[in-house]
């Protein structure tokens, strides 16, 4: 989906992206040796109909959990996805197989109501989410920055759902320079398919019916993973010429990830994709163009986007200034 259709899907508060169990299944497969003796949350979801709280009771006993809540927000929409016409929101809690068929019957799944909406900034909210191990949902892009807020606050362990475009947000990036948030797995093909009622404006060839693709979409977390540590293998050499430095900072320009030279210790300027390649053992990260927030936390004058221009090339739009770990 364009970035404009994006932002105006944001302004309108249109945050109703149902995500497909298949791309929970390939991100939290990753993720098992986490879940033992845990109870998670998914506190922006329907559990009528969401595939997060489906994939927990499916996986409640292979996962080792110790209990399941998921909160629904009270939908003005609500037979959008359910045949439910309760206009109430409400909470589920599973704590497990009572009946020796290994599945989540209905009459083993605990349905409360909800006092207020069900938004997760309320208190009641708040409340299960002291609860929660885990948190693990698809929150509304709408509110991000604030949603990720809360969960630091909390000191919460979290794999959620996010824009890439979150990278570069003032809230989120020193979390990723800090080494408190990090990306997970990602999506195939760097895209997400979602149940929505919203029009599919994507322009890639690969539509499915019913469903809205939305490109860049990605996975955040702060569990430990093994993707993680993996290095990634440096092979080209550094020369000016190949590597030019900015005109108004001291680093070099660096256009692919892979192009990361073996014998440059200084600083590089590298596209926001190198996050998901990132090695807080083998690189730092220094900061972020074009906002520069090190810099303007610092107190220090806020410099112009990083520039090409004396060595006539385009300026770049996003990079990510980097230096390896001695």
């Amino acid at each position: 989906m364009a970035n404009t259709t994006l932002t105006a899907a944001k302004a309108a508060k249109k945050d109703e992206f149902y995500t497909q169990l298949a791309d929970i299944e390939r991100e939290l497969v990753h993720y098992k040796e986490h879940f033992r003796g845990k109870t998670v949350l998914c506190n922006c979801d329907d559990p009528r109909v969401s595939n997060f709280f489906k994939y927990f009771t499916l996986k409640f006993n292979d996962l080792g959990l110790k209990r399941v809540i998921a909160t629904c927000y009270k939908s003005q929409d609500v037979d959008l996805f359910s045949m439910n016409a309760s206009e109430q929101a409400v909470y589920q809690i599973y704590d497990g197989d009572k009946d020796g068929n290994n599945m989540p019957d209905a009459s083993e799944i605990e349905v409360r109501p909800l006092k207020g909406d069900g938004d997760f900034r309320s208190a009641e909210c708040i409340e299960l989410l002291k609860q929660a191990d885990i948190v693990v949902t698809n929150p509304p892009f709408s509110l991000f920055r604030e949603y990720v807020a809360q969960l630091i606050k909390y000191d919460k362990k979290f794999v959620i759902v996010g824009h890439q475009n979150a990278i570069t947000y003032k809230e989120i990036f020193p979390l990723i320079r800090d080494n408190k948030l990090w990306l997970g797995y990602g999506f195939k093909g760097g895209a997400g398919h979602f149940y929505s009622k919203y029009e599919d404006v994507a322009t890639a060839g690969d539509h499915r019916e019913g469903m809205i693709r939305v490109s860049g979409v990605t996975w955040f977390t702060n569990l430990d993973i093994e993707k993680k540590h993996e290095e990634l293998i440096l092979y080209k050499h550094y020369t000016p010429e190949e590597y030019p430095t900015y005109d108004n900072y001291e680093a070099i320009n660096v256009n692919k990830t892979s192009d990361i030279p073996c014998d440059y210790d200084g600083v590089m300027g590298v596209p926001i994709t190198f996050l998901d390649k990132y090695n807080p053992d083998q690189f730092e990260i220094i900061d972020i163009n074009p906002h520069f927030y090190t810099i303007v936390e610092c107190g220090l004058q806020k410099p112009k986007q990083l520039s090409l221009k004396n060595v006539g090339m385009k300026d770049p739009y996003a990079r990510i200034l980097i230096r390896k770990r001695k």
